[in-house]
């Protein structure tokens, strides 16, 4: 069991059970990573992004393949073809954005449609890219949990920890913590795996969900803290692949 412990001021240390943990990485995708994409069409310099958690979400990633978590679950923001997945609030807006910019269209040719699954830009960078075996959720929405099977997916695995990261923090991170929070899971937020366009807004977030004790959920500030206490644990349990079923949408 690792344990994870926070001695600033918001103060507190949880144990991460080997067994019933899961790493959640959320939408590291082209559409908000790279130029071209949805986050580039919303107006923002993506350019930054993925230098300040990639790094961060690598090493998670590389702990927990090497460990016996029960999953490595990665989400990406994936719409079908015929948008009728996507609901109209959001197929309509921001109603600030020109056409050309919404959810299905094509902003850059050589990235595809914006949010649409088997487009170029729906795919995973190759620093996140799932490897087979592990679990690829695409998720309508904003939270995992929405339209998803993920809550059943992890209860099956009896699931009960989860260890969070990806963009960005206050929009899709912060959601799933929330979604999460109130089926059960207790869930910590790799504060250097996760990443906003607007730092201001990352740090609000990480305030809001330590606040009050925790009342969202924890935040460690280093994603090598977690892969230490993971490795420490598991010295006395024995390795193994993951066999996680794969998933309907692609995998990119």
């Amino acid at each position: 069991m690792g344990r994870i412990r926070h001695g600033g001021a918001f103060q507190w240390s949880l144990e991460l059970p080997l067994s019933s943990t899961a790493l959640i990485c959320i939408d590291f995708q082209k559409d908000f990573l790279d130029e071209g994409g949805f986050g580039h069409a919303l107006g923002n310099d993506v350019s930054k992004l993925g230098r300040e958690c990639l790094p961060g979400a690598a090493i998670l990633l590389a702990a927990a393949r090497a460990l016996p978590l029960a999953a490595i679950v990665h989400t990406k923001e994936a719409h079908r073809a015929d948008l009728r997945d996507c609901p109209s609030s959001k197929l309509n807006g921001p109603r600030s954005l020109p056409a050309g910019r919404r959810v299905g269209d094509v902003m850059v040719q050589s990235m595809g449609r914006l949010l649409v699954d088997g487009s170029p830009g729906n795919e995973f960078v190759d620093a996140a890219r799932p490897l087979d075996g592990e679990k690829v959720v695409c998720k309508p929405g904003k939270g995992a949990f929405f339209m998803t099977g993920l809550h059943e997916f992890l209860r099956e695995r009896k699931v009960s920890h989860l260890i969070v990261c990806g963009v960005t923090t206050e929009v899709c991170v912060q959601t799933t913590m929330r979604e999460a929070n109130d089926r059960g899971y207790e869930s910590v937020l790799v504060e250097d795996a996760t990443a906003s366009y607007i730092p201001p807004f990352k740090a609000a977030v990480i305030e809001m969900v330590r606040s009050q004790g925790g009342i969202v959920g924890y935040t460690v500030e280093r994603a090598q803290e977690v892969a230490d206490a993971l490795r420490a644990a598991a010295t006395s349990v024995p390795a193994h692949l993951f066999d996680t079923p794969a998933e309907t949408c692609t995998s990119g």
